[in-house]
């Protein structure tokens, strides 16, 4: 068995995520009373309201604590990757596991990602829109000739963002254009194209000033060494010679997120087994798409810890 974690992104969270972890695991208990920010994430996961869970500046620092906290308790049984990826905010969870970030680090680190990801958002109506069973270069077709037709107005951003699994492709940009390239592929065969939750233009070039932010800050971080390959979303590979992780999270923000590729990428490292860690199960469902002969276990609740250990521990 080869095992890689999966870490989920922004948009699976849930209120009450982690109270069971909380009220069974000391480690995870310790986890969440270490996070001392401007507002209370146990209360934010364990209690909402949703509209503020929802917000991007409060859900990414309490999606990182539930997915630091699962992954100290999977150690603890034993189950440790040999590489591991995430789902955009996922990445910075990923990153930490392999000990680039310290617990006490990561948490402050993407709350203020979420902060400036909203101000760079400000003034804009976003939206996002996943595309079902269309071919990649035509959604990217698409997408420019959109722009093109809108390149005098103000709000003409829209972009391919996530390349999820086989037929779901995310487009994100400013509303109009957004339902401008949707219209555009409706005419062109599409039959599905179905808006997202979404509070912000996130993985588009509009998220550059989040980006610059980012590398401003970075510079203060340190960066400790990897204990396993991550592989990062904006190429589908581990870090190559000439790149940095600083780098990589500052092109993350403002690119598109290669999850499909990503996953291709660690079953051809001979990785068999996935750990999805994070409230919901998307990323698993994407999995079953991507490669139906992976082996995929999800952990959002204490019965899938349990679940997990059962297959997958050493203690």
């Amino acid at each position: 068995m080869k095992i890689g974690f999966i870490y989920a992104g922004q948009g699976s969270q849930r209120v009450g995520m982690g109270k069971d972890f909380y009220d069974s695991y000391e480690t995870f208990k310790n986890t969440l009373d270490g996070v001392s920010l401007d507002f209370d994430v146990k209360k934010c996961c364990f209690e909402g309201p949703e509209e503020q869970l929802n917000q991007t500046r409060y859900t990414q620092p309490c999606m990182v604590a539930f997915a630091v906290g699962v992954t100290k308790l999977l150690a603890e049984h034993g189950i440790v990757p040999e590489m591991a990826c995430g789902l955009s905010l996922g990445e910075y969870s990923a990153l930490c596991a392999a000990g680039v970030f310290t617990p006490e680090q990561v948490v402050p680190i993407v709350a203020y990602r979420g902060q400036v990801m909203e101000e760079a958002a400000k003034g804009r109506v976003p939206k996002m829109a996943a595309v079902l069973n269309a071919p990649r270069e035509q959604i990217r077709e698409a997408c420019e000739q959109a722009h093109a037709r809108l390149l005098e107005d103000t709000y003409n951003v829209v972009e391919a963002v996530n390349y999820n699994c086989p037929g779901q492709i995310v487009i994100s940009g400013d509303e109009k254009a957004v339902d401008l390239a949707s219209e555009i592929l409706k005419e062109g065969g599409v039959k599905r194209v179905l808006p997202v939750k979404v509070s912000g233009p996130f993985h588009t070039s509009l998220m550059k000033p989040a980006g610059d932010a980012l590398a401003e800050r970075f510079q203060k971080e340190h960066f400790g060494e990897m204990a396993f390959p991550v592989i990062f979303n904006a190429t589908a590979k581990p870090l190559e010679e000439g790149q940095t992780i600083a780098g990589m999270l500052e092109r993350q923000v403002q690119n598109s997120v290669y999850f499909e590729d990503s996953v291709l990428y660690m079953k051809e490292q001979g990785i068999d087994t996935l750990i999805e860690v994070g409230p919901g199960k998307a990323l698993s469902k994407f999995v079953k798409r991507i490669d139906a002969e992976m082996t995929c276990y999800s952990i959002d609740t204490v019965e899938d810890f349990k679940a997990v250990v059962e297959a997958c521990g050493q203690a």
